[in-house]
């Protein structure tokens, strides 16, 4: 699988505190290694067709979305922020 950040993804991530950066990149490494690991608790987000969220932490979340190319599955973020603006407009 490849993993490819949004330009939208990578300036919601810039606005973000230094220490939720610091577990965003934690979460985004464990999804490499199993995209439904427990601790992220992974689902399908209402309302928006083949988009998915995963969770930072209590209070913030990252939304993400699977496209097919050439063979190969492609996990693009879109999002990254707290969790009602996250959701909002995933």
């Amino acid at each position: 699988m490849i993993f490819v950040r949004s330009e939208r993804f990578k300036r919601a991530f810039q606005s973000l505190p230094k220490e939720v950066q610091k577990k965003t990149v934690c979460a985004l490494r464990l999804m490499a290694g199993n995209v439904f690991y427990p601790s992220l608790v992974v689902k399908k987000v209402q309302g928006y067709t083949g988009v998915w969220e995963a969770r930072i932490d209590i209070k913030y979340r990252m939304t993400f979305q699977y496209e097919q190319k050439e063979g190969e599955t492609i996990c693009i973020f879109r999002n990254v922020d707290n969790h009602d603006e996250c959701l909002k407009d995933p």
